[in-house]
Order: structure tokens, then C-alpha cells, then sequence
């Protein structure tokens, strides 16, 4: 499979899907004008990814300094796909990535966390 690299605008969040590395990271501000449209083939190309993989340790990493109510139903969406792959044996990380000050940000992490029981989830506090 071929990396998924996505540049970011100033709607949408730079994706890097590195297959060979076993890491997702999306990175910047998701308001898209078609929510669905933006993140269907990333969806996609994640649900091919782990139907093949077996015992890989997967790193997804979350950056988003901003999302909007329909890119908080992707990620609701997403942690599902990722809770359901766990539940069947896959090692999964989602590592949240919340700038330092930033209580909303880091508030939605620990909710989406509380959701999830077989994804590790790691809150992570950026100083910069």
C-alpha cells in the first residue's frame, strides 16, 4: 500500500498515513465544507490497513488545534473503527495531542477517551 499523504489547508488537517511505519497523524484544524467528502478515502484506506494487519503496533496521532461539531462525528466515527479493530487483537494507540492551557481541547480527549476500552489512549500535553 502506498503512504496517504494529504496536505493541510486552512479547512482541513494535514494527513500523514505512513503504512510501512504504522502511523496515522493528522495535524491542524478540520472545519471542511463537506465533512464526509474529505474524510472518506482516509477512512477507507485506514479500513484496508487494518483488515491487514495482524500483531503491528498502530500509532495514530491526533493534533487538532481546532474541529467542528461534523469533524467531532468523524472522530467519534474513527474511534469506533479503532475500538472495534482492538477489540479483535490489533495494538492500537491514539496519542491526543492538546496545547498546553487548552482545557477544551484536552477535555474533549478525556471524553473521547472514556468511550474506548481496548484503545490505548495517551493525552498529550504540547509546551510550545
Amino acid at each position: 500500500m502506498d503512504d496517504l499523504i494529504i496536505s493541510a489547508t486552512r479547512f482541513t488537517p494535514g494527513i500523514r498515513f505512513l503504512f510501512s511505519k504504522h502511523t496515522l497523524e493528522m495535524t491542524g484544524e478540520s472545519y471542511p465544507e463537506n465533512t464526509s467528502e474529505f474524510y472518506t478515502p482516509i477512512f477507507v484506506h485506514l479500513k484496508n490497513y487494518l483488515a491487514n494487519i495482524t500483531d503491528q503496533k498502530v500509532a495514530i496521532t491526533l493534533n487538532l488545534s481546532y474541529f467542528n461539531s461534523s469533524s467531532s462525528k468523524i472522530l467519534i466515527n474513527l474511534f469506533d473503527l479503532l475500538e472495534e479493530a482492538a477489540e479483535e487483537g490489533r495494538q492500537i494507540t491514539v496519542n491526543w495531542v492538546y496545547k498546553e492551557g487548552d482545557s477544551d481541547a484536552r477535555e474533549f480527549g478525556e471524553e473521547f477517551a472514556e468511550d474506548l476500552e481496548c484503545v490505548k489512549f495517551n493525552l498529550v500535553c504540547a509546551r510550545y
